[in-house]
């Protein structure tokens, strides 16, 4: 899996998480992660989790570290497996720098407020995966935490590429191990 950190800032929409947006914007074919820094305001009409539109509830974040994933030939549970994956690697990038994260399906919160948004969904060729962790929690539409604003991580950049290396290592890691077995 190729991996990638957009130094320019990007506001998340929504409407980014579409088939080939990294290919299209970033050039980078096939599986892959990248991840950006910016404003994160995403309306109902562009929210892809559909309990979020039937309870009102539209994503807002003066400052997120968002990361974008598309990949190839995985079916829609799988897909939600590898977002999963996705927080769990957050998760203990967050931890080995010696905070307590409380992991809730496909959410972390820092004391018990909510750290991060996530989404996975099926395009008509690809799984697409939205993952957003708070940097500045104030003004949030919940009560939420956020990197720099309560946990005071400043170095968003080496935290964003060490959760890249690590997940895209896991990825590859699990497909190779695919290989290695009899069938029985």
């Amino acid at each position: 899996m190729k991996t990638k950190l957009i130094e320019q800032a990007i506001k998340y929409e929504g409407w980014q998480l579409s088939p080939h947006w990294i290919y299209k914007n970033f050039k980078i074919q096939g599986d892959s992660i990248v991840a950006f820094i910016g404003e994160c305001d995403v309306k109902l009409t562009e929210m892809v989790d559909i309990e979020d539109v039937i309870n009102n509830e539209p994503i807002y974040s003066k400052s997120m570290l968002s990361f974008i994933s598309e990949q190839f030939n995985v079916g829609l549970v799988e897909g939600v497996f590898r977002q999963r994956l996705l927080i769990c690697v957050i998760k203990e990038a967050l931890e080995k720098r010696g905070f307590k994260i409380y992991r809730d399906g496909d959410d972390l919160f820092f004391d018990n407020k909510k750290l991060t948004v996530s989404i996975a969904t099926k395009s008509v060729n690809s799984i697409l995966i939205h993952t957003g962790i708070n940097i500045d929690s104030n003004n949030a539409p919940v009560q939420a935490s956020g990197l720099s604003s309560e946990l005071g991580i400043y170095d968003i950049t080496d935290l964003a590429k060490e959760i890249m290396d690590k997940y895209s290592k896991e990825i590859d890691d699990i497909i190779l191990a695919s290989t290695k077995v009899r069938g029985v």
